[in-house]
């Protein structure tokens, strides 16, 4: 390797095929620097009529020596990332890429979370409007881990320049009005489904509020809060 490193791939589409080629690059540098890759657009490809004359879109894949050379991120707290771990870093990749979003993917873990955070680049793609597309993401990456390890499993969090924390005091200005509905009406309020760190959120910011309580119910990953006067 002189200078760079440079990667050609194919996909049914543009951003299938700069997906591919990442994972030819990251497969020479695990601790490669997503943010540095620069690609070239050699064809769009093309769906020919009733699938005659198709034609697969082709980018390039380039980056400098010393992108491929960083050290790999920060080991997860176990000193090994975990299955759920490595797929919640391959899902948030495949979404960056499909959103055309040039950022950086860095996931931690710890005893009962695992958190894929995206970082750099204008993440506003991905964070949607009022939150809506990184919830989206979030509830798919739950319901994908539930499906494969369970009850078992550790809860995921999905992050992008700071959106959790600002989601964090939504979820508890939601908890008082649904505390006061619930109060004033008598009726239970029944929330939108949520993670269990979602609805640890409300429930925390309730424990204390006199004359309700909080209780979860439905399934995984359906579940969500159920706000009642006493």
């Amino acid at each position: 390797m002189s200078e760079g490193h440079q990667v050609e791939a194919t996909g049914e589409t543009v951003g299938e095929a700069k997906w591919q080629a990442l994972r030819q690059l990251e497969r020479v540098a695990p601790g490669l620097d997503k943010s540095a890759v620069r690609f070239e657009v050699v064809s769009e490809g093309e769906r020919g009529l009733l699938g005659v004359g198709y034609a697969p879109a082709r980018v390039i894949a380039s980056v400098d020596i010393a992108a491929v050379s960083a050290p790999a991120p920060a080991p997860v707290a176990d000193g090994d990332e975990s299955a759920l771990a490595a797929d919640l870093r391959d899902l948030l990749a495949r979404i960056a890429v499909a959103l055309r979003v040039d950022c950086q993917v860095d996931v931690i873990e710890d005893d009962e979370t695992v958190t894929g955070t995206l970082s750099g680049g204008d993440l506003g793609l991905v964070i949607g409007r009022h939150g809506q597309t990184i919830d989206a993401v979030q509830y798919l990456a739950n319901a994908v881990a539930y499906r494969a390890y369970g009850d078992d499993r550790k809860d995921v969090v999905v992050d992008a320049a700071g959106y959790r924390e600002r989601r964090r005091e939504t979820l508890e200005a939601l908890a008082v009005r649904s505390a006061q509905r619930a109060s004033s009406t008598g009726e239970p309020v029944e929330l939108e489904p949520m993670s269990s760190i979602e609805r640890r959120i409300v429930h925390l910011r309730l424990q204390d509020e006199p004359g309700v309580s909080t209780r979860s119910e439905g399934d995984e990953p359906y579940r969500f809060v159920v706000v009642e006067a006493d």
